[in-house]
Formats: C-alpha cells, sequence, structure tokens
C-alpha cells in the first residue's frame, strides 16, 4: 500500500483534512499535538474512467485504486532535538513514500498559532529546516560509517568509497537547508544510497488551507491571492483548499455535492484533486482489467513495462508473462467496446519490453 503522510505544524487543519479525505473521526481540537499516534485511512483514487468501463463491459462490480494518508503528529521547531514530538514525529515520516505538508494561511484569533502569527513561508521553512537537520544528522553518521569501511579492501571498501562521495554530496546540499532530493543523482548513486531512509527524498506538495472567502477564487484558479502565488514560486506544488468546508462537503451526497460545487464553478471537490496529486506526486500511473465480473483500477510506476503490470496482479503472471493484449483506453470507449477496436486494428499484442502507459487495458497472456 503506498503511504502518504500529512504534515504540517500543530493547529494548521492536519487532522481535519484527514478525516475528510477518510470520513473518519481522528480528534481534532484547538490544542497542539491533539495527534500523536498517527491516524491511518485508505482512501480510493476517484477516477471516472472506472464507470465508463462498468457500463461498457457490464461489470458486477468495480475495484478502484486506493491510496494510504497517515494523519502524523504535528511538528515545533528543535524537533530534530527531540523537541515536542520531534523524534516519534520524525520516525513516522521515515515510513511514508510522499508528504503532503499542510500550511495554514487564514487568520483567526480562535486557533492557537504555536508562533502567535500567520506566517505561511515562514511555517514551511520551519518544516523543512527540521527535516533537513535530522536528515543532516542522520547523513554524517552514514558518513563515518562509509569512512571506516573505505579504509579497509575488497569489494565493500570500494562500494563504501563511492557511497562516500554521494553521501558528501548530499551533506553539502542538507547544510544550506536544502532538500537532499534537489541533489542530483544517476541511477547507480540513487542505489548506493537507497537504504538510507533520508527524509527529503521524499517527494512532496504543499496544501494552502486557505480562509472561506479565498476559497472560490484559489480553488478555481483565479489566484488573486499574491501571497499565494509567491509561496507557490518558492516552494513548489501548492494546492489550495479551505479545508474546513472540504470536511462538510465530504459529507454531503453526491447529488448534494454536485449542486455545491457548480455554485463555485467547479466539477470536482478539492479532496479529489489532493488525491490525484498524491498519486501524481507518487510517479504512478493507473491501467485497467475489465470484464462481466469486475472493472478494476490497478496501480503501477511510471515507465514500467508490461510482465511488472502483470506482477501487479499475481506473480505468477509476471515470471511466466508471454504477452500483453492491450487497448488504450480512449480507443475502447470512443469505439464502443472490445469487437470495434479490434475490427479497427486498436487491439494490439505487446511484448515484454512494452512501457505501459496511463488507460491501458490489458489482458495477460501467460505460462505456468
Amino acid at each position: 500500500m503506498l503511504r502518504v503522510g500529512i504534515v504540517g505544524l500543530p493547529n494548521v487543519g492536519k487532522s481535519t483534512l484527514f478525516n475528510a479525505l477518510t470520513k473518519q473521526a481522528a480528534a481534532a481540537r484547538n490544542v497542539p499535538f491533539t495527534t500523536i499516534e498517527p491516524n491511518v485511512g485508505v482512501v480510493p483514487v476517484p477516477d471516472e474512467r472506472l464507470e465508463k468501463l462498468r457500463v461498457l463491459s457490464e461489470s458486477a462490480k468495480v475495484v478502484p485504486t486506493t491510496i494510504e494518508f497517515v494523519d502524523i503528529a504535528g511538528l515545533v521547531k528543535d524537533a530534530h532535538k527531540g523537541e515536542g514530538l520531534g523524534n516519534k514525529f520524525l520516525s513516522h515520516i521515515r515510513e511514508v513514500d510522499a508528504i503532503v505538508h499542510v500550511v495554514r494561511f487564514f487568520n483567526d484569533a480562535d486557533i492557537i498559532h504555536v508562533a502567535n502569527k500567520v506566517d505561511p513561508a515562514g511555517d514551511a521553512e520551519t518544516i523543512n529546516t527540521e527535516l533537513a537537520l535530522a536528515d543532516l544528522a542522520t547523513t554524517q553518521k552514514l558518513i563515518q560509517n562509509a569512512e571506516k569501511i573505505a579504509k579497509g579492501q575488497g569489494v565493500e571498501a570500494k562500494e563504501a568509497t563511492a557511497q562516500l562521495a554521494v553521501l558528501k554530496k548530499i551533506e553539502a546540499n542538507l547544510e544550506q537547508g536544502l532538500p537532499a532530493r534537489d541533489v542530483e543523482l544517476t541511477d547507480k548513486e540513487r542505489e548506493l544510497v537507497q537504504t538510507s531512509s533520508l527524509l527529503t527524498t521524499k517527494p512532496m506538495m504543499y496544501v494552502a488551507n486557505v480562509s472561506d472567502p479565498a476559497f472560490a477564487k484559489a480553488s478555481a484558479g483565479k489566484r488573486t491571492d499574491t501571497s499565494l502565488e509567491e509561496f507557490e514560486k518558492k516552494f513548489g506544488t501548492t494546492l489550495p483548499l479551505t479545508v474546513k468546508i472540504e470536511q462538510e462537503i465530504a459529507q454531503l451526497s453526491p447529488e448534494e455535492q454536485e449542486i455545491f460545487l457548480a455554485e463555485y464553478g467547479l466539477t470536482e471537490t478539492g479532496l479529489n484533486r489532493l488525491i490525484k496529486a498524491g498519486y501524481e506526486l507518487l510517479g504512478l500511473i493507473t491501467f485497467f482489467t475489465t470484464g462481466p465480473q469486475e472493472t478494476r483500477a490497478w496501480t503501477i510506476k511510471k515507465g514500467s513495462m508490461a510482465p511488472v503490470a502483470a506482477g501487479e496482479i499475481h506473480s505468477d503472471m509476471q515470471r511466466g508473462f508471454i504477452r500483453a493484449e492491450t487497448v488504450a483506453y480512449s480507443d475502447l470507449t470512443t469505439l464502443g467496446g472490445y469487437a470495434a477496436a479490434r475490427a479497427a486494428g486498436k487491439v494490439r499484442d505487446e511484448g515484454k519490453t512494452y512501457v505501459v502507459a496511463d488507460g491501458d487495458i490489458f489482458v495477460f497472456k501467460f505460462s505456468v
């Protein structure tokens, strides 16, 4: 299960966002460190293609792909030294695949801010600095270990020497407060440090928890708030949401949601956009299998080949892979089914070197 951690300072709306995403009832109160142990929820990835395939195949059921969201305790300055719930917080981040960083953009005198002021850029810097400092300590320990091994002889010494060069590059970045993910590494260099579990190698996106009046403008892409524009330029991908409103929308029926969204000129909720953004953040794509029994979405890393996709369904399929009968989602739905797609030459056989495209529909041929 792919895991996305929700992080941020205390009282920025992390647990409220988690509750809205997962329709759970994790504690969310106006006090720091309400969340101590992480809350976990599995969320289906919304994909309108599933329903169209279900109708086309007259499937008995639909199975979407999923992401696991983890609501992690609030972080404070000097967490890398153990302040607040620092050490526990950092250990929980190590267990996720990507990070959604919630930043408070709204003013509300009734909701405590740990720094007693609303400063989105400053808050983001606090979290990022703590992650970088924690990684710096980890990297320096790894350097010390590698230096000892490099003094020896043989294969291990050579590998440690190569690892040292990579770790030194990462250390230089971290010393400037920059994330390890920004260091340009070759595939071989990544292999050398893949066991280090550095926090700042994980992909990160931001959620700007905006005030109610900013909701319609920001959600519809009309960013008149210059502070939001400046934040995104500095920190990268930022999705503006009014978390409290999103939680309310999540409680509505599908029909009521459509009416609410129409008032803002939107076609989907902010939560759906966040789930999809989290999916993209992890570098994932979707392929499908469809038939009378079920239509199912499957998750795979972008750039994966057909046998790996087969292995997502069953390991025997990957081991005994022969070929993949393949048709693109757009071709199958436009032409109205397999018979018409075959007649039009859109159903093809692909081999072991075929790179899976998002929306591919497969029937795998294999032997055991």
